[in-house]
């Protein structure tokens, strides 16, 4: 069995967004299991045309000259291709090996209000967001899904989202990202909440900062950094000689246990994002026991297992879940969620069972 994995990025080069955590998390698993694993992407950074990277074999082209990347396709030869997130790239898998299993998982599908976000907090600029969506977003893209011999979602928000977009009868099935969870975990003894996302603008960093202000008795760890140099320089010049509060930057989870290690004494896990699918951040939290605060709710995961700002109301949030240790019993609650849904071994073996079935087809 071979899968080539079609992704506009790789958890790696300096790429570190969900679609390529995931692309990369579940290939290294099926590598681990004797699966002949490859996938494609744009390149980026110092990554050479061809690398290696957890047992992948990761083919990359540049990204001016996208058309060029089906004759990787053609090269690899995979029995199933499948895509961690629609785009350009499902299509041309699509034509180029038509006879081959083509599956589709629907990670952060974007309606018109989720663009128009993007647009008005861009990471880099708006004509960046503007190419991204002629390059995810399209007619083309749009048959490709529906023409897809299996559509999957990773979360029951994008499950709904991908129905709509794509006119998907029936809708796409779920189908959950895996992560390690912990059997036991020692929380700090002091109240410790963190942020763990890129600093770019859509993820309001400076309002998790701002927090770290109000509550000088409280913690505070903001993992990540910007895209935007000048950006992440500034709030750390603001920010960073708060007592209470730790700006440890980016932190790579597949090179360290930095972050494993930062869940399991946190509290709480704050998102301040303006939009989200479903965060890898929320699933690993709560898979660490930690109550969720957020400003947004993909699947309930605020009003399940935490508390949601739906006003931005971070600072009465946190009182809620630090007054009578509200957000223990919280953390508990998702943690049991996480355990029964999302484990590795779960999810690794659904895919293993998705991808028989498939090719017995």
């Amino acid at each position: 069995m071979k899968i080539c994995f079609v992704s506009v990025e790789i958890f790696a080069w300096g790429k570190y967004g969900g679609f390529g955590r995931a692309t990369r998390t579940i290939g290294r698993e099926l590598v681990r299991r004797g699966v002949d694993v490859c996938a494609i992407i744009p390149r980026r950074g110092e990554q050479k045309p061809f690398e290696v990277l957890d047992g992948i074999k990761v083919y990359g082209f540049e990204p001016s000259s996208f058309l060029s990347a089906r004759h990787l396709y053609r090269q690899v030869n995979a029995d199933i291709y499948h895509s961690e997130e629609p785009s350009f790239g499902t299509f041309l898998a699509r034509v180029t090996m038509p006879k081959k299993v083509h599956l589709v998982t629907c990670r952060d599908t974007r309606d018109a209000e989720d663009w128009r976000i993007e647009r008005s907090l861009p990471t880099k600029s708006v004509f960046q967001v503007i190419k991204n969506q002629l390059y995810e977003d399209n007619y083309l893209v749009e048959w490709a899904v529906r023409n897809a011999d299996k559509v999957y979602a990773a979360s029951y928000i994008v499950q709904e989202k991908a129905r709509k977009r794509y006119h998907l009868n029936p809708p796409p099935e779920f189908l959950a990202t895996p992560v390690v969870v912990p059997a036991q975990v020692r929380k700090a003894e002091k109240p410790t909440v963190c942020f763990v996302a890129r600093w770019d603008r859509r993820k309001r960093p400076e309002m998790f900062l701002e927090l770290a202000k109000q509550f000088p008795q409280v913690n505070f760890i903001a993992v990540g950094a910007s895209h935007d140099q000048a950006w992440d320089a500034s709030l750390r010049a603001e920010y960073g000689r708060l007592p209470n509060l730790e700006l440890p930057g980016f932190v790579d989870q597949f090179d360290t246990t930095q972050l494993a290690q930062l869940y399991v004494k946190s509290w709480i896990l704050v998102n301040t994002a303006a939009r989200e699918g479903l965060p890898n951040a929320f699933i690993e939290a709560a898979a660490h026991r930690c109550a969720i605060l957020s400003s947004v709710n993909p699947d309930e995961f605020a009003t399940q297992f935490g508390y949601f700002a739906e006003k931005d109301d971070f600072a009465n949030g946190l009182r809620y879940l630090l007054e009578n240790d509200r957000w223990r019993a919280l953390g508990e609650k998702g943690h049991a969620y996480v355990n029964e849904f999302f484990s590795y071994d779960a999810v690794i073996n659904r895919h293993l069972e998705i991808y028989r079935q498939m090719l017995e087809k």
